[in-house]
């Protein structure tokens, strides 16, 4: 339900905007430059929602937002209906 509603969320930007190309690529500047914690000092870790030093199979599978591919392709792919 919450993957839906980032979908949502862009195609509301998109009408808002009228630019969904523009939004598109500020999502592939997120891709390619944003550059997720990896690694924190475990004396750290509290003060994270989630512990940054152990990702893996759940953190995947309860992630709220969905692939940034996926993401872009629908934006581009409704570039029209905006």
């Amino acid at each position: 339900m919450s993957r839906q509603r980032e979908y949502l969320a862009d195609a509301t930007g998109a009408m808002t905007t009228r630019h969904p190309e523009a939004l598109a690529r500020a999502l592939e500047k997120l891709k390619y430059y944003g550059r997720p914690v990896t690694r924190t000092n475990t004396s750290m870790s509290h003060l994270w929602i989630s512990d940054p030093n152990k990702p893996g199979f759940l953190q995947r599978l309860f992630a709220t937002h969905p692939p940034l591919d996926d993401r872009i392709a629908r934006l581009r792919a409704n570039a029209d209906r905006f």
